[in-house]
């Protein structure tokens, strides 16, 4: 496990116990009086990690997962990779791994085993946590059971809306406004102006996975050359909403959108407007991007396209 700052201390620190106590106790015996322990009253979780196969399975009458997918993946360890921290908020990635034996949201036992990311960004306040927001790669879990969306009685395909934050020049705005006293802070307005400019993007720093990594894989392997994600939505913008930097590490959740105005991996023009969340994470080196790992909502696009199934074409 990395942390952004393995030496972090006073109330970081334990609220990155917290994280980890909530995280390690699930699908344990200790679960129910960890939740009661942890959880505000007013907790809130703002977004599920399997939103969009949740929200596919609503009212169908499917069984359902249980908490923590534990009926669907009985076996389920979740390994830890990174850890921030930043004021009230503490960023988890990790991956989530176990074997598919129960239905899960409509998806029959494959028997496959699974090995998917997932983020999550809590909001803890005096020693509970009030907000979670949890995003998993749900395109490459579908992928990984080999297993596509499953049919609504309804026919309905179950699109996210788009996403509800400010525009990342208003958001790099206000944060320029802020005094600027610690390298942290230097470091967030540099990652907030790579959503400003493909320049500021292509700089120094190596992409060590990029947005919508499964539509490139696809995009190639299927003869349509590389994502042009800029021929797709040629207004295509950004939003962001949280920044949290520790150590030379700054955590970004952002949206990016725009106007599906040409063939994105063989889907015609459709003329819809989508946007999707993302998380990235930038690394710095006295004040210089060095490398950025970027996750961004696949599936969630597809669906908006009314392609839920593409990557398994």
């Amino acid at each position: 496990m990395n942390h952004a700052n393995p030496n972090r201390t006073g109330e970081l620190a334990r609220n990155v116990e917290i994280a980890l106590r909530f995280k390690k106790k699930q699908g344990t015996p200790e679960m129910p009086q960890v939740e009661k322990e942890l959880l505000a009253s007013n907790y809130d979780r703002a977004r599920g990690g399997n939103l969009h196969l949740a929200n596919n399975a609503r009212d169908q009458g499917w069984p359902h997962p249980a908490l923590y997918l534990r009926a669907a993946f009985p076996d389920r360890v979740d390994v830890m990779e990174q850890v921030i921290a930043d004021g009230d908020r503490v960023g988890l990635l990790f991956r989530v791994t176990g074997t598919h034996t129960g239905n899960f949201f409509g998806i029959a036992p494959t028997g496959k085993r699974v090995d998917v990311y997932e983020v999550a960004l809590l909001r803890i306040v005096n020693g509970q946590m009030v907000e979670g927001w949890f995003m998993m790669d749900e395109a490459e879990l579908l992928r990984q059971l080999g297993a596509k969306l499953p049919p609504r009685a309804d026919g309905k395909i179950i699109a996210p809306p788009l996403p509800d934050m400010p525009d990342a020049a208003t958001f790099l705005r206000q944060l320029e406004a802020k005094p600027v006293v610690s390298v942290q802070d230097k470091n967030k307005i540099a990652a907030a102006r790579t959503r400003q400019s493909t320049d500021a993007r292509s700089g120094a720093g190596r992409l060590l996975r990029q947005g919508f990594e499964h539509l490139r894989g696809y995009s190639k392997a299927k003869g349509y050359g590389a994502l042009n994600l800029d021929a797709a939505f040629p207004d295509r913008g950004y939003g962001m909403d949280v920044l949290l930097a520790e150590g030379d590490q700054v955590w970004m959740r952002f949206n990016v959108g725009g106007t599906h105005r040409g063939a994105l991996c063989g889907i015609a023009p459709t003329g819809k407007r989508v946007g999707v969340n993302g998380v990235s994470i930038m690394n710095f080196k006295d004040g210089q991007w060095v490398d950025s790992w970027t996750f961004a909502d696949e599936l969630g696009l597809l669906l908006q396209l009314g392609q839920p199934n593409r990557l398994l074409e």
